[in-house]
């Protein structure tokens, strides 16, 4: 009989062992090998929901900052340069003379009216438009070749928060908590921080639970307008307060109790807990007067020449905080839909780009790259995916008799900053003018599998079984992008 453990013959089992092993995991990166391919859903305790859960695979960030620019801002005005634009200023776009668009009939090419200049070493070209932003260039992830699905605000918003354009549908954040709970049980796995002149034209579609648990949609404040019914009413003590929350925890258990498996009870019985701890845990992180005056500086929070920039730099403020805390997932607005008329509240630049986006502008601007500078300074992005997105682009040409630019969902721009993405880095291109993505195209299905990927979930596997349907934020489509990966 062969001796199977002679120096010989072990030295051979081991190098052909090891030569298996080398290829197994070659294949796997390459995907190659077959993948499991039976749903993953999180094992959730009715009574602590929110509790934190395992990803599906070792995770790059724990936490996600949506920065959502909402109206459709225009990638040729802020991060997508076009030098061909440029030079054919005022010329027809090549084959699209008879071109319709949402608005119809479109007019000749125009450049941006804010000059384009390098940022920071990479030199990546970055409008006037965003000077502060332009200098953390260096700390982007851009996406140049995104598409959408639609050219209305509406389920435009839906398609990039939800990835479906209809209403109804579980957002990102909500699948995020539901799948990953939270790392602080005292404030909401999801905030949605709207702007301070109202909520995105899609509203609670943006942040809603769709057919998720309803304890997973984000919960919407800012900080000038904190929750409601937070206080203890008037004429009612600190003292009878906590004793009967007392009481009524003892009858709550002594229901427990008795019917041990009422998990719609159990799960009721949390979301009022967390209401209860959200009276000390809100006002506090909502607070901001404990910031120096160096910080509100910064933020452009004391800029009373410019009230709603210094109202939406309190909500980056607040923003910071949140993610501080350990909130998991949170989305910040910035534009706001104003019923009757286009306004300056939202980036949707149709009758007077230059004029709207001049006021608008200096709103995101100071305030975003003073919360991404001082998340970089405490340490956050080492583990903290930061989003940056808008519901679709603009077109190259203006308006045919106006003086700004369409609705265009074939080819837009995102960026991503923080933990697990390359940068400075680009990915895919748009066309000579910034019209259609032709390099790398990138559907909205990838940017949500990347970013799941990124927190550690497959979306592939990460599904929820509703009316017949295994549903998924990705829904039968999409690819992690592997070449924004660091």
């Amino acid at each position: 009989m062969t001796n199977l453990l002679n120096r010989r013959n072990f030295l051979a089992e081991t190098a052909t062992g090891l030569s298996g092993i080398a290829l197994a995991s070659l294949l796997q990166d390459q995907q190659l090998l077959a993948t499991p391919t039976e749903p993953i859903r999180p094992q959730i305790d009715a009574g602590k929901p929110f509790a934190s859960r395992k990803p599906h695979h070792p995770a790059a960030a724990k936490r996600v900052l949506v920065i959502f620019c909402s109206g459709a801002c225009s990638q040729l005005d802020t991060f997508d340069y076009k030098p061909e634009l440029i030079k054919q200023h005022g010329k027809p776009l090549p084959g699209g003379e008879d071109l319709l668009t949402f608005q119809g009939k479109q007019g000749m090419l125009t450049k941006s009216p804010w000059e384009f200049k390098p940022r920071g070493e990479s030199g990546k070209m970055i409008s006037e438009l965003v000077p502060q932003l332009g200098e953390l260039a260096d700390d982007m992830c851009f996406l140049h070749s995104l598409t959408g699905k639609t050219s209305t605000h509406g389920p435009g918003e839906n398609f990039m928060s939800t990835g479906y354009t209809l209403d109804g549908f579980p957002s990102m954040g909500a699948w995020t908590t539901w799948a990953l709970g939270t790392e602080n049980e005292n404030l909401p796995s999801y905030v949605a921080i709207s702007d301070p002149r109202g909520t995105p034209q899609s509203s609670v579609n943006n942040w809603g639970p769709g057919f998720l648990p309803a304890a997973y949609q984000g919960t919407e404040f800012n900080a000038t307008k904190p929750l409601n019914n937070l206080a203890i009413p008037e004429g009612v003590t600190d003292a009878t307060d906590k004793a009967t929350r007392r009481f009524l925890n003892r009858l709550n258990q002594q229901h427990l109790e008795r019917f041990p498996g009422d998990t719609e009870f159990a799960a009721r019985i949390s979301s009022y807990e967390l209401a209860a701890r959200m009276q000390l845990s809100v006002p506090e992180v909502t607070d901001l007067s404990s910031e120096s005056k160096s910080t509100l500086r910064e933020y452009g929070a004391d800029d009373t020449s410019n009230p709603i920039k210094a109202k939406f730099a309190n909500n980056c403020i607040l923003a910071r905080r949140l993610l501080e805390k350990g909130v998991r997932f949170v989305q910040l607005f910035n534009g706001a839909y104003q019923t009757g008329g286009e306004g300056v509240s939202n980036w949707d630049g149709h009758k007077s780009l230059a004029e709207q986006y001049s006021k608008h502008g200096p709103v995101l601007d100071q305030p975003c790259a003073a919360m991404l500078r001082d998340l970089k300074r405490r340490g956050l992005l080492k583990d903290t995916l930061v989003v940056w997105m808008t519901e679709f682009g603009r077109m190259p040409t203006f308006q045919a008799g106006a003086s700004g630019r369409d609705h265009n969902p074939s080819g837009f721009t995102s960026w991503m900053m923080g933990a697990g993405v390359k940068a400075p880095y680009s990915y895919g291109a748009t066309d000579e003018f910034g019209h259609k993505a032709i390099e790398n195209i990138t559907s909205v299905y990838d940017f949500h599998a990347t970013v799941l990927h990124l927190l550690g979930l497959d979306h592939k596997r990460l599904s929820y079984y509703h009316n017949g349907f295994e549903r998924r934020l990705t829904d039968v489509h999409g690819n992690v992008i592997k070449e924004v990966l660091a």
